[in-house]
């Protein structure tokens, strides 16, 4: 896809995504809507995937840390043909195989269970090692968010993703800058990302994460550097399109009313 398919693809990811959390009373819209970007740009540009074989060995993997955020990821693999695009509106129910958090053994295209926070790179840590110990291409790529990077276990990931030289990993980082309740800088400021990860023996990038031309130029194999796992830092909001929701750390996991959800459908440039 060019560039201006792919922002079209990612509002209507984002009108799906409104859609599904409002019917089903709950989700985590905000940190949701500030991933859209990247989730699209990653399933219709860069991620080598194929939604009629989704456990072709040869697939690219893609592991959605911040697991809480799934509603997101649905509304990405329907519209890539991974589900139908009708299983949104079970999203939540009782027996749904939408659940609040990734279920691989449930949803097509899930990779790994995610939703305790501080798992889903070192979980890539391992696929990136298992794919050079096979001598197999395929990349691995993990979106976490910010606040996220505040466990322990990413760090002691980090550096063995150094030691190993696993240059076919790829650490996107969601960074709007606010977690459940303050900002991360008030809870525990990670300040400054990209060169801590440099420190770590990481390649590095830092790109505007509702750019899909950076994104999709850092995220091309073209940009890996040989013997180096790559982090990028992508500056995003959360709440994204949505005025009243944008940058405001109580739409972390906040439902939007029925007022609200329509002047939301209005600013993403679609009526009801």
């Amino acid at each position: 896809m060019e560039v201006a398919e792919l922002e079209a693809t990612a509002r209507q990811i984002r009108i799906a995504d409104l859609k599904t959390v409002f019917a089903a009373g709950a989700g985590h819209i905000g940190g949701e809507l500030s991933a859209i970007d990247i989730l699209t740009t990653l399933y219709f540009h860069t991620l080598r995937v194929d939604p009629s074989e989704p456990e072709l060995p040869t697939r690219d993997r893609f592991i959605l840390s911040k697991g809480h955020t799934a509603c997101a990821l649905y509304t990405t693999l329907a519209f890539r043909g991974f589900i139908d695009k009708t299983d949104l509106s079970t999203f939540l129910q009782p027996h749904s195989a939408l659940n609040g958090h990734p279920n691989r053994m449930k949803v097509p295209g899930v990779e790994t269970n995610t939703g305790a926070l501080g798992h889903g790179l070192p979980i890539g840590v391992g696929m990136a090692k298992a794919a050079k110990l096979s001598n197999q291409d395929w990349r691995v790529f993990v979106l976490c968010g910010d606040g996220e990077l505040q466990e322990g276990s990413n760090w002691e990931a980090a550096m063995a993703a150094a030691q190993f030289k696993l240059d076919n990993l790829v650490l996107i980082v969601d960074h709007n800058g606010l977690q459940q309740g303050a900002s991360v800088a008030e809870t525990n400021d990670l300040a400054p990302l990209a060169e801590k990860f440099s420190a770590f023996g990481w390649a590095t990038a830092t790109v505007d994460g509702h750019n899909i031309s950076q994104l999709r130029d850092e995220l091309d194999s073209q940009s890996v550097t040989q013997n180096q796992p790559k982090c990028v830092v992508a500056n995003t909001q959360k709440g994204r399109g949505i005025s009243f929701m944008q940058d405001r750390a109580e739409w972390h996991h906040k439902v939007p009313n029925q007022e609200q959800f329509e002047q939301a459908l209005q600013e993403l440039q679609v009526t009801t």
